[in-house]
This record gives C-alpha cells, sequence and structure tokens, in this order.
C-alpha cells in the first residue's frame, strides 16, 4: 500500500497522568507536554476518551471545557480550576 506521508516525527514528551474527585464529579486525565503544539499542552480525559490541546487562551474561552469534555457547568468550573493550576 502507498503513504504520502505529511509528517512522521519522535520526539520526548513529558507526561503527568492525574486521577482526583471533587463535589462535582471525578477527573482521569493524561497532561502531555510536547514541543508539537506551540506551547499548549494535550489534555485527555480517560473516562470519556476525549482530548483537547490546550493553552491559557483556550481557559479564557467561556464554555469551551463544556463542550470539548461534555461537562456540566459545575464540573467544568473544577476543571478549569485544576488546569489553571497546571498549565502555563
Amino acid at each position: 500500500m502507498e503513504r504520502d506521508f505529511l509528517y512522521d516525527t519522535e520526539e520526548m514528551t513529558k507526561v503527568r497522568y492525574v486521577s482526583f474527585f471533587t463535589e462535582h464529579g471525578r477527573f482521569d486525565l493524561a497532561l502531555i507536554r510536547t514541543d508539537r503544539f506551540f506551547g499548549k499542552t494535550l489534555v485527555l480525559d480517560m473516562q470519556k476518551s476525549v482530548f483537547a490541546i490546550i493553552g491559557d487562551d483556550d481557559l479564557e474561552e467561556e464554555h469551551y471545557l463544556e463542550e470539548v469534555f461534555q461537562l456540566t457547568p459545575e464540573e467544568a468550573t473544577s476543571l478549569h480550576s485544576f488546569l489553571r493550576e497546571v498549565i502555563d
């Protein structure tokens, strides 16, 4: 089979796995730091099998986390608070 690659690269990444709960829900996340996404972090929600590339600018966007991670407003507030601490 013939393939036309747009890119095929390898790099070292830093991965942080974190699981926590609040009164509004539980979160099981993988946070992947790489040079690939212009300083943003790849955030994977391992419970829901959804992910997003998130930086400070994305955290400022109203309802962004609710839409991407399919969260209630209360859950999104909890996740936003955590990501605000770990994403620079």
